[in-house]
Protein backbone atom coordinates (compact mmCIF):
# COMPACT_ATOMS: atom_id res chain seq x y z
CA UNK A 1 0.00 0.00 0.00
CA UNK A 2 1.41 3.40 -0.96
CA UNK A 3 1.24 6.59 1.12
CA UNK A 4 -1.72 7.99 -0.85
CA UNK A 5 -3.71 4.85 -0.08
CA UNK A 6 -2.68 4.92 3.59
CA UNK A 7 -3.79 8.53 3.99
CA UNK A 8 -7.03 7.80 2.16
CA UNK A 9 -7.72 4.80 4.35
CA UNK A 10 -7.07 6.85 7.48
CA UNK A 11 -9.37 9.69 6.35
CA UNK A 12 -12.15 7.25 5.52
CA UNK A 13 -11.68 5.37 8.78
CA UNK A 14 -11.84 8.57 10.88
CA UNK A 15 -14.84 9.84 8.92
CA UNK A 16 -16.74 6.59 9.44
CA UNK A 17 -15.69 6.45 13.13
CA UNK A 18 -17.22 9.90 13.64
CA UNK A 19 -20.33 8.89 11.69
CA UNK A 20 -20.14 11.75 9.22
CA UNK A 21 -20.76 11.79 5.50
CA UNK A 22 -18.27 12.82 2.86
CA UNK A 23 -20.50 15.81 2.14
CA UNK A 24 -20.38 16.94 5.77
CA UNK A 25 -16.61 16.47 5.94
CA UNK A 26 -16.30 18.53 2.76
CA UNK A 27 -18.35 21.32 4.35
CA UNK A 28 -16.51 21.46 7.65
CA UNK A 29 -13.05 21.15 6.08
CA UNK A 30 -13.72 23.45 3.13
CA UNK A 31 -12.45 20.77 0.73
CA UNK A 32 -14.47 19.70 -2.31
CA UNK A 33 -16.44 16.47 -1.79
CA UNK A 34 -15.08 14.94 -5.00
CA UNK A 35 -11.56 15.70 -3.83
CA UNK A 36 -12.24 13.95 -0.51
CA UNK A 37 -13.64 10.98 -2.42
CA UNK A 38 -10.45 10.79 -4.47
CA UNK A 39 -8.34 11.07 -1.30
CA UNK A 40 -10.21 8.18 0.29
CA UNK A 41 -9.67 6.09 -2.85
CA UNK A 42 -5.93 6.83 -2.77
CA UNK A 43 -6.08 8.69 -6.09
CA UNK A 44 -4.78 12.09 -4.91
CA UNK A 45 -1.40 13.43 -3.96
CA UNK A 46 -2.66 15.42 -1.02
CA UNK A 47 -0.95 18.66 -0.06
CA UNK A 48 -0.05 19.32 3.53
CA UNK A 49 -2.54 22.22 3.52
CA UNK A 50 -5.41 19.90 2.57
CA UNK A 51 -4.34 17.34 5.17
CA UNK A 52 -4.31 20.14 7.75
CA UNK A 53 -7.86 21.18 6.81
CA UNK A 54 -9.11 17.61 7.14
CA UNK A 55 -7.25 16.97 10.39
CA UNK A 56 -8.63 20.20 11.84
CA UNK A 57 -12.15 19.21 10.78
CA UNK A 58 -11.67 15.93 12.67
CA UNK A 59 -10.60 17.98 15.71
CA UNK A 60 -7.27 16.21 15.96
CA UNK A 61 -3.62 16.99 15.18
CA UNK A 62 -0.87 15.73 12.89
CA UNK A 63 0.80 13.63 15.59
CA UNK A 64 -2.43 11.80 16.38
CA UNK A 65 -3.38 11.39 12.72
CA UNK A 66 -0.02 9.91 11.73
CA UNK A 67 0.59 7.98 14.97
CA UNK A 68 -0.82 4.78 13.58
CA UNK A 69 0.84 1.47 12.79
CA UNK A 70 -0.48 1.82 9.22
CA UNK A 71 2.01 4.64 8.63
CA UNK A 72 5.01 2.84 10.12
CA UNK A 73 7.22 0.54 8.08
Amino acid sequence: MNIKEKIGQKVKSLREEKGISMEYLANISNVDRNYISDIEKGKRNVSIEIIEKIITAFDTDFATFFNDKGFKK
